[in-house]
């Protein structure tokens, strides 16, 4: 008896946990993609069929009529949106009811992943955003931009003494390295050189850092569904030899800082200055040519909180600046390489600019040449367009949002309290009706003329709203 009654229970959880969520999207009338029990519409990812890119763009145009459409992370219900104007309103518009990231720590587990930008929720987000903001504005950059030009330097000379011989590389490799090199020197004041010593702990711990493939992201995905057996078993998003390394790393800089033994222009520089209430609030600015950056939201100006950054503060946030450009950039630099490669024409005329430019400052590139560089511009602007790193936005709801029924098939529901809303930027990104023969590398579609044409929140290789990407 003891043993059917279980075996009862057993069933009874079963169809609560894993059957019945699976009608959540018909019960709404949302359109959505055929799920299974327990894995939702992940088959595709567990089994490494598709890519996550792949996934996410076959998704949108596999809804090609809708403003939404309904999924399934595993047991969890996800709603897709890829209507430009739902899009502008949950970004933007109704910000306040969408303002926090999906989770993926819960409170007291991984504290560096916790407390870094990315993660922190409501008016905790508000307060730290505000802070830093000052921190990532042009003329900051200026001053840092000659700590870039020396890990530019430095890579340009590592190939030049090969000149005389072909040389075979792995382009991911090599910008991987580069873009480590670049934010150890201005974000951690920590100078390598990853070409020349290609097992440097600051790369090989970085490496480690931002392998998010896999089995990894597959168990980050669990533990954001699943936040309280992140409390039972305690996984640390960022493994344990990582967080100790870079706290070290940072403890020793701040300490040396503090000391006064080292003034370095760089990102632990302009925290402390933050910890010290000495940032300079500049007005937002945003050069001509810089197209996909777009302009920080107004929310983030006025009187800067009065917020205390402890070192453990400043090591997140230094890290979510690693998080946000180590494979971010490399990938990006990847991809813009890769359609040079294919298309020869883009390659001279670029190549032409950066020689012109060169020759106008001596050979010694500054940060007033390169903001003059349009074409450059329309060619990482389009790169980021075909290839944007990252590739979906994510939003959760925080208070309960009606959707407005639009066309005629449609009807009103509420995205819950809790809900997870994905925007699928590679979709928006290569869908025709966004833009003209989407697969076609073509930088003319950001030069003076067409840029003004393009729709507004069709192109989001930095995010949207308030809560864009303050690496932009």
């Amino acid at each position: 008896m003891i043993w059917l009654i279980s075996f009862v229970v057993l069933l009874v959880l079963f169809y609560y946990k894993a059957i019945k969520p699976l009608s959540y999207w018909k019960e709404r009338g949302v359109p959505h993609k055929k799920a299974l029990p327990l894995i939702g519409n992940s088959a595709v990812l567990i089994h490494k069929k598709k890519s996550f890119l792949e996934y996410v763009e076959d998704l949108y145009n596999d809804f090609p009529n809708e403003r939404y459409y309904g999924t399934h992370q595993f047991s969890k219900p996800v709603l897709y949106v890829r209507d430009l104007d739902l899009i502008k309103s949950i970004t933007v518009k109704n910000f306040d009811q969408f303002i926090d990231h999906n989770n993926f720590v819960v409170e007291n587990v991984d504290s560096l992943f916790q407390k870094n930008l990315l993660n922190l929720k409501g008016q905790t987000w508000r307060d730290m955003r505000a802070t830093l903001s000052p921190s990532f504005t042009s003329s900051k950059m200026k001053t840092m931009f000659l700590l870039f030009s020396e890990c530019a330097q430095q890579f340009v000379e590592y190939f030049e003494k090969k000149k005389e011989t072909v040389i075979n590389v792995e382009m991911k490799d090599i910008l991987t390295r580069f873009t480590n090199d670049a934010i150890a020197s201005t974000a951690f004041g920590f100078k390598c050189d990853s070409l020349k010593e290609q097992e440097n702990e600051f790369y090989t711990m970085g490496k480690k850092a931002t392998n998010f493939g896999g089995t990894r992201l597959l168990l980050m995905s669990a533990l954001g569904l699943f936040p309280l057996l992140q409390k039972v078993i305690k996984v640390d998003i960022i493994p344990q030899s990582v967080s100790t390394f870079f706290r070290r790393v940072i403890k020793e800089t701040i300490d040396s800082r503090e000391n006064g033994e080292l003034v370095r222009h760089d990102m632990i520089h302009l925290l402390l200055e933050a910890r010290k209430g000495r940032i300079i609030r500049d007005e937002p600015e945003t050069a001509e040519t810089e197209f996909a950056a777009v302009q920080e939201s107004n929310i983030h100006h006025g009187k800067p909180p009065k917020l205390e950054l402890t070192d453990e503060d400043i090591t997140a946030q230094a890290l979510v600046f690693f998080f946000g450009g180590f494979d971010t950039s490399s990938t990006l630099l990847s991809f813009m390489s890769y359609e040079l490669a294919l298309n020869p024409e883009v390659q001279e005329r670029l190549q032409v600019e950066i020689d012109d430019t060169l020759n106008e400052c001596d050979g010694s590139l500054t940060y007033n040449a390169l903001q003059t560089m349009k074409y450059m511009d329309m060619v990482v602007s389009e790169t980021l367009r075909k290839w944007p790193p990252g590739f979906q936005l994510d939003r959760r709801c925080v208070k309960d949002y009606v959707v407005e029924p639009v066309k005629p098939h449609e009807k009103a529901f509420t995205i819950e309290k809790g809900s997870m809303v994905i925007i699928p930027a590679i979709g928006i990104h290569r869908d025709p009706q966004h833009f003209e023969n989407p697969n076609k590398f073509d930088p003319e579609r950001f030069n003076d003329e067409n840029k003004t044409k393009i729709k507004p929140y069709s192109y989001l290789p930095f995010g949207s709203g308030p809560r864009n990407c303050i690496g932009k």
